[in-house]
């Protein structure tokens, strides 16, 4: 960050480049992260309007982009800190993401291994008719087997593959 910038900045916008720096990311929750985004991006597009509509003025004004783009540099160095500043926390934010993303599929499988069973339940009191698992065939609709149908769907795999590369 360019040193003139911070003295730029007012009270509230550089509470908000504390709250960014890596170290105090660190400690804040999912939630808390997705606030700090939402604050930061707003920031940013502020700032990134300022920029823009400032430059738009100065083009009318000096006759061309080219001299209108050295008078507008602090507007430009400020937009310039909000968007790696929102960079960075939304680099955190996916971290939270996949770390919370993983713990649920860790418990979601722990369940899972938890209510696996060796057998039918038993009903222990004998009161209700045990249950008659159906005779009927489930047919499943081949084209004519099964490697078959595995080949035709690894060929449109490789041809959507083939379309996405494009």
């Amino acid at each position: 960050m360019n040193q003139a910038v911070p003295r730029t900045l007012s009270e509230p916008e550089l509470s908000l480049v504390r709250e960014s720096e890596p170290a105090a990311l660190r400690d804040l929750t999912e939630d808390e992260l997705l606030d700090l985004h939402t604050r930061v991006r707003r920031a940013r597009s502020k700032h990134l309007k300022v920029y823009r509509r400032g430059a738009a003025l100065t083009v009318g004004q000096t006759g061309g982009r080219g001299s209108a783009y050295a008078r507008n540099q602090k507007a430009r160095d400020k937009a310039e800190v909000f968007e790696s500043l929102l960079a960075r926390v939304s680099r955190q934010v996916a971290v939270a993401a996949r770390r919370s993303s993983d713990e649920l599929r860790r418990e979601r499988l722990a369940d899972a291994r938890a209510d696996r069973s060796a057998g039918p339940a038993v009903d222990p009191a004998g009161s209700g008719p045990a249950e008659v698992p159906s005779t009927k065939v489930r047919r499943v609709r081949t084209s004519g087997g099964v490697k078959k149908d595995a080949s035709s769907r690894s060929m449109g795999a490789r041809r959507q593959a083939a379309r996405d590369a494009r």
